[in-house]
């Protein structure tokens, strides 16, 4: 049956091609969400028509959602002839804004040279299409196969997921006995299984002052020096410790197999959107908001023990000090284990496709697998897809055809073994 659903995702090589092409001509950008409910009707209409019952779910009331944009999401779900689990494949249809700097037209669907180019042809509009071809390929080959496939397209994942996985697993769609197995066609490289992400912690210091004249600054407190303090502290102290942390993940780049902290941006003094002359004030506020990745052998606590440690001994020792910390988002890292049952299925596909072992990656940002566990309580949940992650939100961004097809291929096998049950021998 293998080689059946392998002849069928080569001979719909040109489909996948278009498929992925007119995904991408879907201007699907968040901020500020343009285009999610056409593009989810794309997909329903493509799955209607091959025996899925489809779900269209808005997700009202989360971040940015509102009639102009609608958080629309679809599930499409087919039934087996039989009992057995339900394997779920996940991909969000959001794509980052295009930039400058690109050499063909972002949202055109561009097909040349064994590629397509496009904003999201990587992340992961290609990924989208090889699961939906690979399942397609696998029903022709299988049609009274055991248990349930489900497909969705969410959105919002490149703002944190709240609007699409978040939403749809507060409602029980990545729960068992709903869902057995998640695959997240994320692009990490098509001989790769993803089994997780790194912890963040994202947060807003601020340090606080007395207004008065600029030009008799010793009338007030100045919150930027205050805030300068702060960041000497963070680069004396914080940043080496940071960076002599070790972990067992196997996060990649080899970069982020540390701690790290990025600091997203500081706002002091006058108003962001000021255009004139800046008036003779000292500043009375600094706001700084802080991006720290972190690992599975540390607790969210100690992570933000490290912080609070600093500040509290500035507030003790520095004259005037003064602060408040707010949290923005916080996520625990998370590891799927190697030989879990869907990680191990997609390994033997990657054996049957490619000849070899796959490598096993932590991802260094976190994506939608976050939610499938923290809320849904499903742990056997894996990235696995085509595209290289360096291209995702660059110009120029596309994904390889031959990527996308031998991806289909893995996905095909890897949903056969959870349906069917692993080889034996």
């Amino acid at each position: 049956m293998e080689n059946s659903i392998a002849r069928r995702i080569d001979q719909s090589r040109d489909e996948l091609a278009a498929l992925t092409a007119d995904l991408i001509r879907f201007p699907t950008v968040n901020p500020p969400g343009d285009a999610y409910r056409p593009c989810a009707e794309f997909i329903a209409d493509r799955l209607r028509k091959r025996g899925f019952a489809i779900e269209m779910i808005r997700a009202e009331g989360t971040p940015g959602d509102s009639d102009r944009y609608p958080r629309v999401n679809v599930v499409a779900r087919i039934e087996g002839g039989g009992p057995g689990p339900t394997v779920h494949f996940n991909s969000h249809i959001d794509v980052v804004e295009a930039g400058e700097g690109w050499s063909v037209e972002p949202f055109a669907g561009i097909v040349r040279d064994g590629r397509v180019y496009g904003r999201g042809a990587c992340d992961m509009k290609g990924g989208l299409a090889a699961s939906m071809i690979a399942v397609e390929a696998f029903l022709a080959a299988c049609p009274k196969f055991p248990g349930a496939i489900e497909i969705s397209g969410t959105v919002d994942e490149e703002s944190g997921g709240f609007g699409g996985v978040a939403y749809l697993a507060a409602k029980g769609y990545f729960s068992k006995p709903k869902v057995d197995h998640v695959i997240i066609p994320e692009p990490l490289n098509k001989d790769r299984i993803c089994l997780g992400h790194r912890g963040v912690w994202w947060a807003e210091i601020e340090t606080k002052g007395e207004i008065a004249h600029g030009s008799m600054p010793f009338l007030g407190d100045c919150a930027v020096r205050h805030m300068g303090a702060v960041l000497h502290a963070f680069e004396t102290e914080l940043y080496p410790a940071l960076d002599s942390k070790e972990t067992r993940m196997p996060v990649v780049p080899e970069g982020a197999r540390r701690s790290t902290m990025n600091i997203n941006a500081i706002h002091g003094g006058q108003t962001d959107d000021f255009s004139g002359l800046p008036s003779p004030n000292v500043p009375d506020s600094c706001r700084m908001v802080i991006d720290r990745r972190f690992l599975l052998e540390e607790t969210l606590g100690d992570v933000k023990a490290e912080v609070m440690a600093i500040l509290d001994r500035l507030k003790n020792d520095r004259e005037k000090f003064d602060y408040a910390v707010r949290d923005i988002m916080e996520v625990l890292p998370l590891m799927t284990e190697r030989d879990a049952p869907v990680a191990s299925a997609i390994a033997e596909g990657i054996r049957e496709v490619f000849g070899r072992d796959p490598d096993y990656v932590i991802s260094p940002g976190t994506y939608d697998q976050k939610h499938i566990a923290r809320i849904g309580h499903l742990h056997d949940c894996i990235a696995y897809g085509p595209g290289i992650l360096d291209l995702a939100h660059r110009p120029d961004e596309w994904v390889s055809i031959d990527d996308m097809v031998e991806s289909a291929k893995v996905m095909a096998i890897g949903l056969d073994r959870l349906l069917h049950g692993p080889t034996q021998g």
